[in-house]
């Protein structure tokens, strides 16, 4: 039996009786994914076409054969449209809170924390409206119950390279599939990348960025970074209006959320550091992967099964988010670039000239962060192109090219903001930059045009490949010096390395990029 967008009531009735799931002290619905607790990139293929020839093919966007993925969807369109006693949930909403933008989106799952997750993550939808749900669609079958492996393939039609995972999108007819895994995220992502594909065709830039503002649509602001750089903990900010927390479009009028709610990191999560998102945690919102006490009390500290311990809640759980205009801004007044330097020595905040904030976008240096994919299991220096090469499509030369002509148009100053290691020289020791202090350096952003601002060009203490012009530090004197400047609390010669070590990893990833001719434009 098919149902389509059950009450939350319902899921959590199905939840409870039929998944034997449970529900945190706070009524939140407590989940777990069972083996793959963080994305499978290595196992997202993409239909190769005559409308997909020309996308970025390589290690991100691997082709599947037409013929092979014919069989991997008729065989999930079985398992989930056929006329069966099981529920199956048909998730309907929106992607994009702008009108003229709007994506329908279709969701077939077997889970109820899965259908849950979705009705969360979509923008809400009539579905008594008829003519809307005539128009085309993207549809998702999530059968990551099943794993690959038991399709009956020909061996000449087999993907070696794959094993008991695939996340697979086919642009042309409008449709992905996900076997072997049960994390919700891909589903997330997987509608992202969609996103990435078809906004751009429209002349809109796709980015995986959250943003907020300061009244119903006015001074806008836009924060990109991967997984775990902040994006979420800090555009929850209790003196702005959320917009979004992780994935945007920019059009020619404004910018506008992509999803209905949000999916934070719980780790370490406490209700002193991000109110906003601890109290979002009730009934109706998705725990995943969390542990849990016998009262349900949920210990955010504990990693045991994950250091990706999620939460998804409705943007409505938000109480800044509840306003006119919900889901969408104006054209952004700043850009701030969140990296997390596990090395400790790029600077806490500096601002960038439009030049280096292109390069610094197609470089996309930060930090693989603990759980978020496979196999990471520490901090990794990383480059992950326009702070979102796994779900790019089209070449990263396209989403910079559009950026700069976006930040040229419209005057958007540009920030870089470092939410990772320093080292403190009083006690001898490196350790994340403390929240409090990104904060305070985000409310600087916030309440000073550059223009009011003196600035130092640090560029003989840093990377020769940027120019970090660093606000004076009597604007920032609550910040600890060691914080604004990490190349006096070093050692000269320690410094030396690290600096060096960085500039050569830069280097080694710009090389690989411009081996690319398109990448010879720049």
């Amino acid at each position: 039996m098919i149902v389509t967008n059950p009450s939350v009531s319902f899921i959590y009735q199905q939840a409870l009786d039929v998944d034997k799931l449970d529900i945190s002290k706070t009524q939140a619905l407590l989940a777990y994914s069972g083996k793959y607790t963080g994305r499978c990139p290595k196992s997202k293929r993409i239909v190769k076409s005559e409308l997909t020839e020309n996308i970025w093919w390589g290690d991100v966007n691997i082709p599947i054969k037409p013929e092979l993925y014919e069989k991997y969807i008729k065989y999930a369109e079985n398992k989930l449209l056929k006329p069966q006693e099981k529920i199956i949930y048909r998730i309907v909403g929106y992607a994009g809170w702008d009108k003229p933008y709007q994506q329908i989106v279709i969701v077939y799952c077997e889970e109820a924390y899965q259908a849950l997750f979705m009705k969360n993550m979509l923008v809400e939808i009539d579905v008594n409206d008829q003519e809307i749900l005539s128009l085309p669609s993207f549809t998702i079958y999530n059968v990551g119950k099943y794993k690959l492996n038991e399709v009956a393939v020909p061996d000449d039609m087999k993907d070696s390279t794959l094993d008991d995972t695939l996340v697979a999108l086919n642009m042309d007819d409008r449709n992905m599939i996900i076997y072997g895994t049960r994390y919700a995220g891909e589903m997330k992502k997987g509608l992202l990348t969609w996103m990435m594909y078809c906004s751009q065709i429209e002349g809109a830039l796709c980015l995986h960025s959250s943003a907020n503002k300061i009244s119903n649509n006015e001074d806008t602001s836009l924060f990109f970074g991967m997984s775990g750089t902040g994006k979420t903990t800090l555009s929850a900010d209790p003196n702005r209006i959320l917009i979004g927390d992780d994935e945007h479009v920019w059009t020619d009028t404004g910018v506008f959320n992509v999803e209905g709610g949000c999916y934070a990191k719980c780790i370490n999560l406490s209700s002193a550091n991000e109110p906003e998102i601890y109290n979002a945690i009730k009934y109706g919102s998705v725990l995943e992967n969390v542990v849990v006490d016998k009262e349900g009390i949920v210990d955010f500290k504990d990693d045991t099964i994950t250091q990706n311990t999620r939460c998804s809640y409705p943007l409505s759980f938000i109480p800044t988010s509840k306003c006119r205009d919900v889901g969408v801004g104006k054209h952004p007044e700043r850009i701030i670039f969140l990296t997390c330097d596990v090395l400790g020595v790029l600077p806490a905040i500096s601002r960038l000239s439009l030049d280096d904030a292109i390069k610094f976008f197609l470089s996309g240096y930060t930090s693989k962060m603990t759980g978020t994919e496979e196999g990471v299991t520490e901090p990794t220096l990383t480059f992950s192109a326009c702070f979102g090469e796994p779900f790019l499509v089209w070449h990263p030369i396209d989403y910079a090219d559009l950026l700069r002509k976006k930040i040229a148009k419209h005057n958007v100053p540009v920030w870089l903001i470092n939410t990772g290691w320093c080292h403190n020289n009083i006690i001898g020791v490196s350790r994340r930059i403390p929240l409090r202090y990104t904060r305070r350096m985000i409310d600087f952003i916030h309440k000073y045009h550059p223009a009011e601002i003196d600035f130092t060009n640090h560029e003989e203490d840093y990377l020769n490949e940027f120019n970090f012009y660093i606000p004076s530090h009597s604007y920032l004197s609550l910040i600890p010096e060691y914080i604004m400047y990490p190349y006096k609390t070093w050692e000269k010669t320690v410094w030396k390395e690290k600096i060096d070590l960085l500039s050569s990893k830069f280097a080694e990833n710009w090389s690989k990029k411009i081996k690319d001719p398109i990448f010879s434009k720049i």
